[in-house]
């Protein structure tokens, strides 16, 4: 399992502290902040990973420099990063997103949605699809986390018996990780418990 340093808003020497204890991998929501910090740290080995909701008018800035990108809900934003991915720099790592809790606030496709995106986003040039992302409603109750996480699981297992190879669920932030480790979790998307509550303006 990898943990994903969720960095946004925090300073270099932060991410070169954490990089110190031993994180790889940082998680990025701002693609200009990001591309900043990523200028300052260039003398340290780190893997970048793009998590916020992602517009097409930013797919060159990510697809120029992130290692990852974890959530592509649409075919048109996939082709964007996949011709805009410097062929230098091979493929882009990527996980669709699926809405596994149902709410509107949230990005993604339907469970049932997924296969054909992935089947789509399988054959792009400049990509390497490698999993799903998905987040679970706020709650405090474990098992009704696990319900949310264990539907993001059987859909990469379906898609996975269709012929698609993928090795990689994105699920699980400080407060639920626990439940999304005991669903299968490959990569948690933790910021809190490392870097301590964000400061407000």
């Amino acid at each position: 399992m990898t943990l994903v340093a969720v960095a946004k808003t925090q300073p270099p020497e932060s991410i070169r502290e954490a990089h110190a204890a031993g994180c790889q991998d940082f998680g990025e929501n701002y693609v200009q902040e990001a591309i900043a910090k990523m200028a300052a740290l260039r003398d340290t080995p780190l893997r970048w990973h793009y998590i916020g909701r992602l517009q097409a008018n930013k797919a060159r800035d990510v697809a120029a420099h992130f290692d990852w990108v974890h959530g592509i809900d649409r075919a048109r934003l996939a082709a964007a990063l996949a011709k805009a991915r410097p062929a230098a720099r091979g493929p882009l790592d990527v996980c669709l997103q699926v809405n596994i809790s149902g709410e509107a606030s949230k990005g993604g496709v339907a469970p049932d949605e997924a296969l054909a995106l992935a089947r789509e986003v399988a054959l792009m040039r400049g990509l390497r699809l490698r999993g799903l992302m998905g987040m679970a409603s706020y709650t405090e109750e474990a098992e009704e986390q696990r319900a949310q996480f264990r539907i993001l699981r059987r859909t990469l297992e379906e898609i996975r018996a269709e012929g698609v190879p993928m090795d990689t669920l994105s699920m699980g932030m400080s407060a639920d990780l626990e439940s999304a480790i005991a669903e299968g979790a490959t990569l948690v998307r933790i910021g809190t418990a490392i870097f301590g509550e964000r400061k407000r303006a």
